[in-house]
């Protein structure tokens, strides 16, 4: 009995720490809601000079905690950052095929130049045979022109051992006469039979010079001989003596 009595004595005085606890827990919501209702009216009455604090920008709060910045110092030499040097790259030397050989040029094989003969002219060795006239108007073929040209198949010979003179160019009658007497006589040698012309020149626009013989006597010879002709490059001025 003595146990549960001061059991009973203990537990009393916590009953009374219970109520304060709870009288003292709900005045203070109290408390704060006429705080707060005190602040609301001071605001109300002071808004006009409290509106301009509230306009201005809040000032960012910089940490305390931040990354300290490195203090630099002047007196200390500035940092000299040691550049790479480029490397440069080293050829590697590849190796060189072998030199060949100069190929043989081949050598053209000289060709023996055969000689040419030149080309030989019309009428080196010939023999007439045809039947001459007196050249007219028409179309020269087989015709005595003068005392010392003729045409012959249609080309022009001249009589390369003599000279005579020209009926169109004579200087006076005799010579005229003399003319006309050439060209009458070697009309009639040329009719007489087969002759022979041999080359003695180039063909020139004024005729292919010929030495005109038969049996091996000249025609200029006999013509000479007869005082109806005179040898090439001698005077000519005996025909009008």
């Amino acid at each position: 009995m003595a146990k549960t009595a001061t059991r009973g004595r203990r537990k009393a005085p916590a009953r009374g720490k219970s109520k304060a606890r709870s009288s003292g827990g709900g005045l203070l919501p109290w408390a704060v809601i006429g705080i707060a209702a005190i602040g609301g009216i001071v605001a109300h009455d002071h808004w006009k000079s409290i509106q301009p604090m509230l306009a201005r920008p809040s000032t960012p709060i910089t940490r305390d905690t931040a990354e300290p910045r490195p203090v630099v110092r002047k007196d200390a030499p500035p940092k000299q950052v040691a550049l790479a040097a480029p490397t440069s790259k080293v050829a590697v030397p590849q190796p060189q095929p072998l030199p060949l050989p100069p190929a043989a040029i081949p050598t053209p094989m000289i060709q023996p130049i055969k000689a040419v003969p030149p080309p030989a002219s019309a009428a080196v060795s010939q023999t007439g045979t045809v039947a001459f006239g007196y050249c007219g108007q028409g179309a020269h073929i087989n015709c005595v022109g003068d005392g010392g040209v003729f045409w012959y198949k249609g080309e022009k010979i001249v009589i390369a051992d003599m000279a005579s003179p020209v009926v169109d160019q004579a200087r006076c009658d005799g010579e005229r006469r003399v003319a006309f007497a050439a060209k009458s006589r070697l009309l009639a040698l040329l009719n007489a039979g087969p002759f022979t012309m041999n080359a003695a020149g180039k063909a020139e626009p004024s005729g292919a010079p010929r030495v005109i013989s038969r049996d091996g006597r000249s025609f200029g010879a006999q013509l000479i001989n007869e005082g109806l002709a005179r040898k090439p490059g001698a005077a000519g001025s005996a025909w009008c003596a």
